[in-house]
C-alpha cells in the first residue's frame, strides 16, 4: 500500500523529554487470551439541538442557529471479550469532553476504556464556551443522557462479532491549508481545488459483522475539516453526516456507520460553499457532493473486506497521559490523556484529544507495527485537558494558523504523544517489557 514516508531523525528522542506516564491500565487476563468470543453491542440516538442553539466553528459567525438542515446523531459501540469492555461513541459535535460519561461508563457498565470521537462539525452546537464548556446546560445534559442510555442499550443487545479492516485511496477532497498560504495565516479557500499536501489520501474502515456475515457496524475514519457548509447558520452534521447516512442506507438492517475524524487540524475540504456576500445563502449541495464521494468509497471498501475466521481474538487497551506547557506560556500546564487500543493484534488505534495536524496520523500509520493502524483525532478518552491544535515540530517551525498561535501546546508535544503511543502498542503486543529479563 502506498504511504507517505515521513522521517524525523530526532522524533524518537522527544518521547524521553517529557513526564513519566500515569500508571497505565491493561485489559484483564481474559482480554489477553486468544480464547473466548468477541461480542459487540450497538446503539444510535438523535441529539439534534433546538433551533436557536449557538453553533460554533470559524468564519466569525455571530448569533445562534436559525434553522435545521440535517440531524445530529450519536452512535455507540461496545466491545466485550470475557467481560473486558472497550467502548466507542461517535458524535456529530465540534468537541465533547465530559468526564462524567467516562466515569459512568466505568462505574455502571464496567467499560474499562471509552473513546468519545467528535466529528468536529462546524455547524453543530457548543456548550457555552468552546474552551470551557458547561456540561450542566439543559442541552448538554440531554447529550450526556443520550450517551449513557446508548451504552446501556448497546450492552443489552450484544451479538457475537467478527472484525475486518482496510484502507482505500481515492482522489482526495481535502488539501493542506498551511501550504501555499503566502502571507496569510492559512489558505482558507481553494477555488482551483488544487490538492496541496501533505494529506492522507486514504479512508479507513473497520467492519464489524455478525456470525451470519451481515454488516452491523462500519467505522469510517477520514481526515478533513467538516467546514464544507462554510459560514452557515443552520444546524448540520456537514459531510460526515451525509456519508454516514448513505452507508447506512446502502447496508440497511439497522447497520450503523460511525464517522471518526483523523488528523484534520490543517486539512480543509476542496468542496466548500462560498459566501462572497454576508447574506449569501449556503449551498448545501456541497455537503451532499462531498459526503456522497466519501460514502461511496466506504461502501466499496466495506464490500471488499472479509474477516479472518480462524484468527486470534484479543482486546487490549492502555490509557496514558503526559504533561506539557503552552509554547509561549510556560506557566500554563496541559495534562493530555490518550488511549491506545489493539484488537486481534491487527487493528491498532491511537487516540488524541485536540485538533491534531495530519503529521500525527501519517506518523502513526507509517510507524505502528500492526496490520491496520487507525488514528482517532478529536477523541476524548480518560479525561485531561483539551489542548487545541497539536502541531508537529516542522509545522510549529514554519508557523501558520494552528501551528504557532499564542495558545498552542509546546513544540514537540505531538512527537512525544505519538511515540508514547508506539511504546504502549509494543506493551500491548507483549514485546516491550517493564522489567529486565531474567539472567
Amino acid at each position: 500500500m502506498n504511504r507517505i514516508k515521513i522521517v524525523f531523525v530526532f522524533a524518537l528522542l522527544f518521547g524521553m523529554l517529557f513526564s513519566v506516564p500515569d500508571t497505565y491500565s491493561l485489559g484483564n487476563e481474559g482480554s489477553l487470551s486468544s480464547e473466548g468470543e468477541l461480542y459487540v453491542g450497538v446503539a444510535k440516538a438523535d441529539i439534534t439541538p433546538p433551533v436557536g442553539t449557538r453553533i460554533w466553528g470559524g468564519y466569525s459567525r455571530e448569533g445562534s442557529s436559525t434553522g435545521l438542515h440535517d440531524p445530529l446523531n450519536i452512535r455507540v459501540l461496545v466491545f466485550d471479550l470475557n467481560g473486558y469492555r472497550v467502548g466507542i461513541i461517535s458524535c456529530d459535535l465540534i468537541k465533547y469532553c465530559n468526564k462524567r460519561v467516562i466515569d459512568t461508563a466505568k462505574e455502571r457498565f464496567n467499560i474499562s476504556h471509552l473513546l468519545i470521537c467528535s466529528s468536529h462539525t462546524h455547524s453543530g452546537p457548543v456548550f457555552g464556551d468552546y474552551y470551557a464548556p458547561d456540561h450542566d446546560l439543559p442541552y448538554a445534559r440531554r447529550v450526556e443522557k443520550a450517551m449513557i442510555d446508548g451504552l446501556d442499550e448497546a450492552l443489552k443487545n450484544m451479538f457475537p462479532a467478527r472484525i475486518s479492516a482496510g484502507y482505500k485511496s481515492f482522489p482526495q477532497f481535502g488539501y493542506n491549508r498551511l501550504v501555499n498560504r503566502g502571507d496569510a495565516r492559512a489558505m482558507w479557500e481553494n477555488a482551483e481545488r488544487i490538492p496541496y499536501g501533505p494529506v492522507d489520501p486514504e479512508v479507513g474502515v473497520i467492519k464489524i459483522e455478525d456470525k451470519e456475515g451481515n454488516p452491523r457496524v462500519i467505522i469510517m475514519q477520514y481526515a478533513c475539516h467538516p467546514v464544507v457548509n462554510g459560514k452557515n447558520y443552520d444546524i448540520s452534521a456537514d459531510y460526515p453526516g451525509v456519508a454516514a447516512r448513505i452507508v447506512e442506507e446502502e447496508f440497511g438492517n439497522n447497520t450503523i456507520c460511525m464517522f471518526v475524524q483523523g488528523g484534520a487540524g490543517d486539512i480543509n475540504p476542496m468542496f466548500m460553499s462560498m459566501h462572497p456576500k454576508e447574506d449569501s445563502e449556503t449551498d448545501y449541495g456541497m455537503i451532499e457532493k462531498a459526503g456522497t464521494i466519501l460514502g461511496n468509497e466506504v461502501i466499496a471498501l466495506t464490500n471488499s473486506l472479509s474477516p479472518v475466521i480462524s484468527g486470534e481474538v484479543s482486546l487490549k487497551a492502555i490509557s496514558d497521559s503526559l504533561e506539557f506547557t503552552k509554547r509561549f506560556d510556560k506557566e500554563h500546564i496541559f495534562n493530555i490523556h490518550f488511549t491506545t487500543v489493539l484488537i486481534n493484534n491487527d487493528i491498532a488505534i491511537a487516540s488524541l484529544l485536540g485538533e491534531p495536524l495530519i503529521w500525527n496520523q501519517l506518523y502513526w500509520k507509517e510507524n505502528a507495527e500492526a496490520g491496520h493502524p487507525f488514528f482517532f483525532g478529536y477523541t476524548y478518552s480518560s479525561g485531561g485537558d483539551f489542548p487545541g491544535y497539536v502541531p508537529d515540530i516542522r509545522s510549529a517551525s514554519y508557523g501558520g494558523y494552528g501551528a504557532d498561535d499564542d495558545y498552542i501546546i509546546q513544540v514537540g508535544a505531538g512527537e512525544a504523544i505519538m511515540n508514547r503511543h508506539l511504546e504502549n502498542l509494543y506493551r500491548l503486543k507483549g514485546i516491550l517489557k517493564d522489567e529486565p529479563p531474567s539472567r
